[in-house]
């Protein structure tokens, strides 16, 4: 009896239509997913069969996110999955992270037929994860001494094609959890180990508009509570990666913030803002 049960569940979960919707949202740094179950395919009557329902999505949820959180871009040349194969992370490790998503409790379409779930998930878990170390790494100094302005927090606007350092294309650059940044020497000038390891993201990814504001910073509240009223704005002047995520910027806008101790400080407090194209800040989940 119990055997035939057990066949039952899974021959009613095999003809259950779920499907997943949703997006990476790097600017909200969460991954936002609405899974939703066709009713009348899972042999479902309301309101008796309610629970079950319930339990189907929440049964397939992670099954269906699973291939986005295995595909997310840790830096430049590694996704998340490519961190589990070389044992540096754990799929335990991310299902559970799935598992504590915040949810939204399950509703009915209007009609009845489907019952929907949400989901987020913050990417600055998983960013604070992966941060390893104990001790952050040096952040580079000038060789010379200079007198330098001090700087509240750091742009970096990168919402167009840029070239793509070692080669003859151009392209948008991605985003990813641990983006590097070079100089136009070639020069690393920040990368994931630099950031004190209190903190959980190095970067925050922004659309144009939320630093093109007419308010007398010119920012929105979110980013100004970052980088405050007086960032130093810079234009990316190259990409360079297998994914095309580490921005290049000007030799004379990376001794701006290496020559003083306060601009140092800023990048190990992770007052780092890039500006992408609208398009990137959303990746749509692919089931």
């Amino acid at each position: 009896m119990c055997i035939a049960a057990l066949l039952f569940a899974a021959a009613v979960l095999a003809a259950a239509e779920v499907d997943i919707e949703g997006a990476v949202e790097w600017d909200a740094m969460e991954i936002s997913a609405s899974v939703s179950l066709d009713l009348a395919s899972a042999g479902i009557k309301l309101p008796s069969g309610r629970l079950q329902g319930q339990a189907i999505v929440e049964g397939e949820y992670l099954r269906l996110l699973r291939p986005a959180i295995l595909s997310l871009p840790v830096d430049s040349s590694s996704t998340l999955e490519d961190l589990i194969r070389r044992g540096e992370y754990s799929l335990a490790q991310a299902e559970n992270l799935a598992l504590g998503a915040r949810t939204v409790p399950p509703s009915l379409s209007a009609d009845l037929s489907t019952m929907l779930s949400r989901y987020f998930l913050s990417l600055s878990g998983l960013s604070a994860e992966l941060i390893r170390h104990s001790r952050q790494a040096e952040i580079p100094h000038a060789l010379a001494a200079a007198s330098v302005p001090a700087y509240t927090g750091i742009i970096i606007i990168a919402a167009e094609e840029l070239p793509v350092h070692g080669t003859n294309r151009r392209e948008r650059p991605l985003p990813c959890l641990f983006p590097k940044i070079w100089d136009t020497d070639m020069n690393l000038i920040y990368e994931r180990n630099m950031l004190d390891p209190s903190l959980k993201t190095m970067v925050r990814y922004a659309p144009q508009s939320a630093v093109f504001r007419e308010t007398p910073s010119g920012l929105s509240g979110e980013i100004a509570g970052l980088v405050g009223a007086n960032p130093l704005r810079i234009l990316a002047r190259g990409i360079f990666g297998k994914r095309p995520a580490d921005c290049i910027i000007d030799r004379e806008d990376s001794l701006v913030i290496i020559s003083s101790e306060s601009n140092r400080r800023l990048l190990s407090e992770g007052r780092v803002v890039i500006v992408l194209d609208d398009r990137d800040l959303k990746s749509p989940l692919v089931p």
